[in-house]
């Protein structure tokens, strides 16, 4: 029996990305906080993100899982807690915005639209819904519902 082989099967053979994304893709962001302890509660407990392993075991890093091929690893070592800009954010999208915020209410953790004169939800103009909290060492989070 004879099989043909397609001129897509020869360039998924030689590896070449013929349907999706040919540049970087994320992988992890790194965060440089001041304590540890309290950065894990928080992502761990406000964010709900699940602690993976991390190859140092030096007590110094925590590492997170953030989506299927992408994670957050937080580094012990900072010596002050600065502030940062709410135009320099990360973002993570959960399916209910309205859950996710009361969720932060029974945290008692202080959330906001953009301006941070309101809690509810900033609407972008593609009419995802979006509200920022920052975490222990004020990096701001933006968290939104927009589809996975």
């Amino acid at each position: 029996m004879i099989k043909r082989i397609t001129f897509l099967t020869l360039l998924l053979i030689a590896g070449v990305n013929v349907f999706g994304q040919t540049g970087p893709r994320a992988n992890h962001v790194a965060l440089y906080v001041k304590d540890l302890s309290k950065s894990e509660v928080f992502y761990r407990d406000v964010m709900q993100l699940k602690v993976i392993p991390e190859p140092f075991h030096d007590g110094k890093h925590v590492w997170f899982r953030t989506g299927e091929h992408s994670q957050l690893h937080i580094i012990q070592g900072a010596t002050t807690v600065t502030d940062h800009d709410i135009n320099s954010h990360f973002a993570y999208a959960v399916t209910n915005i309205p859950g996710f915020a009361k969720h932060l209410d029974q945290m008692k953790i202080k959330y906001g639209n953009w301006k941070g004169d309101s809690q509810s939800p900033q609407i972008r103009p593609d009419g995802i819904k979006q509200i920022y909290l920052q975490d222990p060492d004020n990096y701001w989070i933006e968290v939104n519902d927009d589809k996975f």
